[in-house]
């Protein structure tokens, strides 16, 4: 075959066929695609597309370019897709809360991107966690615990790691089909048996609106459906941080805090939620509510701190980690409170600018190769609805500078808007794609 050939079918506006597909993937791995080949084939596609066949093709061609996961449990594998918020931290409550409840939950997860934090940042805020695991130690972790959130190792979908890469520098990155086989390529790598996915709208999500959102939920349950993995997909907000903190050391007290029974708000309530649909989808639960049940029964009995901190324990933590979190989690130097400016009502916040704001306390990454500070962040952020008066916090800025303290300072009081008459909340569960 000829990459040339299988660009031109896509300049015409038609589609490759599933072999042609399947032999770019491939190229793509072992470089046999150059990176100007590589780059016309996504502007090809992001201009064209690729439809729902030629999409499913992609997606399988990509998972198939390198190591496909199998396994031999005695329950469902069960796993779950973000498409990327602030202060969402769902993942590291819901595998050890699926794996309570019966499920086998390796999540293969990602680093921060853009304004969004990355669940392996939080989980390696955790001092001595890795989550570089070779394949014979996840499967031993899952015999063991039943979860594991881990990266992918480099034979994992490597064709999808290539075309990121190129997709990156050539503006191409926001095509649906492209989008779609990129996620996953990388969770069907896995093998599971069911999938979720958490399509976040927003001002702190990537999709702003609810065409948009619609249009990926589908786009993605679709082609996963296709490729012979059972999945659904929610719609939830993003319109504020899911927890009121940023920052990965601060997210990750607040699993802690909803783990042991200190909170509960809408992180707990999306876990539920989520967990339900899997657990129901799976057949561990007669209905999405009684899955859900079963998920808020196992966070509120204390079964899940306890599998969290064994799962924290196998990939290198400190084994007493649950019972004494506050000591382990890494600290920043400079701590202080941000007071709003006006008395009134939190009507908008601009979840993007708060994320960029961590970005440049150093809690995320500007360029690729940037070390992530796990210290740094904002803590209790003011929730959408909240009557403040002048002087009254509206959030803690942790920094390692005072600069960069004052800097971010700024930034929330202008992503924080307070208004005289408070504003209709949205609703958290905006829709569920059937």
């Amino acid at each position: 075959m000829d990459a040339r050939a299988i660009i031109a079918t896509l300049r015409r506006g038609d589609t490759p066929s599933e072999d042609q597909l399947r032999w770019f993937a491939r190229g793509l791995a072992d470089d046999t695609v150059s990176d100007a080949q590589a780059g016309a084939f996504a502007m090809a596609v992001c201009l064209r597309g690729l439809g729902p066949e030629g999409r499913r093709a992609l997606t399988l061609a990509m998972r198939d370019s390198g190591e496909v996961l199998s396994w031999d449990l005695d329950g469902p594998v069960l796993d779950k897709h973000s498409t990327g918020g602030v202060g969402d931290c769902v993942s590291l409550l819901l595998a050890p809360a699926l794996a309570e409840c019966g499920a086998y939950v390796p999540m293969i997860s990602g680093r921060g991107l853009g304004h969004t934090g990355g669940t392996l940042d939080k989980m390696e805020a955790i001092p001595g966690v890795t989550t570089q695991v070779p394949q014979d130690r996840l499967v031993q972790i899952m015999h063991e615990v039943g979860c594991a959130i881990v990266s992918a190792t480099a034979q994992i979908a490597p064709a999808d790691r290539r075309l990121y890469a190129i997709r990156d520098v050539t503006s191409t990155v926001e095509s649906l089909d492209l989008i779609t086989a990129s996620i996953l390529s990388k969770k069907l790598a896995a093998s599971p048996d069911g999938l979720v996915l958490d399509v976040k709208l927003g001002s702190g999500a990537f999709m702003k609106t609810l065409d948009e959102a619609r249009a990926l939920a589908r786009a993605l349950s679709e082609t996963a459906n296709a490729a012979g993995c059972k999945t659904s997909a929610v719609i939830t907000d993003m319109n504020q941080p899911l927890a009121p903190a940023l920052g990965n050391a601060l997210e990750v007290a607040e699993v802690m805090k909803a783990l042991t029974g200190v909170t509960q708000g809408p992180l707990s309530e999306i876990t539920a939620v989520l967990g339900g649909i899997l657990l129901a989808d799976a057949g561990l639960a007669t209905s999405e509510q009684d899955g859900a049940d079963r998920i808020n029964a196992a966070l509120s009995g204390g079964q899940v701190a306890d599998r969290f901190g064994r799962m924290i324990a196998a990939v290198g933590g400190p084994l007493g980690f649950v019972d004494n979190w506050q000591r382990f989690l890494p600290e920043a130097t400079v701590i202080k409170e941000i007071a709003a400016n006006r008395a009134g009502y939190v009507t908008a916040i601009d979840g993007e600018a708060l994320g960029l704001a961590v970005v440049r306390l150093g809690g995320g990454r500007m360029v690729e190769s940037d070390l992530v500070n796990p210290a740094v962040g904002l803590a209790g952020l003011v929730r959408l609805g909240e009557r403040v008066e002048k002087g009254t916090p509206l959030a803690v800025v942790h920094a390692a500078r005072e600069e960069a303290a004052r800097i971010a300072e700024a930034t929330v009081q202008a992503a924080i808007t307070i208004a005289p008459h408070p504003a209709d909340l949205p609703d958290l569960i905006h829709e569920r794609i059937s």
